[in-house]
């Protein structure tokens, strides 16, 4: 599916056909398009999009966020990989909390279960962190 042009976030590059390729949920995914383009809710700001559609129209569930905090909830997923990892507390500039302990072991389970699918996308974000910085 196409990235929508006409509704309020106007995007600028598009990942069309996403619910082919996202992770578990593919093919049969109702996140249809990622975008990143000027945000609905300031054009003076770039967000990132998750295009739902129900089937018949696009979902008023779709997420829409600015980019600091995508880059901040990639920086949670990672630190809460390796804090389940190591069983030790790992802490970025976000300062995170762990706030059920018995439950750090969850995070571990799922990386664990699922890790053909994230090791993949966190190996492509490590190297193209490299190309950037």
């Amino acid at each position: 599916m196409a990235v929508p042009e006409h509704l309020q976030h106007k995007p600028i590059i598009a990942v069309n056909d996403y619910d082919k390729i996202d992770g578990q949920y593919a093919p049969n995914s109702d996140a249809k398009v990622l975008s990143i383009g000027q945000a609905q809710y300031d054009e003076d700001e770039i967000s990132v999009k998750v295009f739902r559609h129900t089937g018949n129209n696009w979902s008023r569930q779709s997420e829409e966020l600015p980019l600091h905090r995508t880059l901040d909830l990639t920086t949670l997923i990672i630190t809460s990989i390796l804090t389940g990892q190591n069983s030790e507390r790992i802490v970025s500039n976000l300062n995170e909390q762990i706030i059920s302990e018995p439950r750090v072991q969850e995070i571990k389970d799922y990386y664990q279960a699922n890790i053909s699918i994230l090791r993949p996308r966190l190996e492509e974000i490590r190297d193209l962190l490299n190309s950037l910085l």
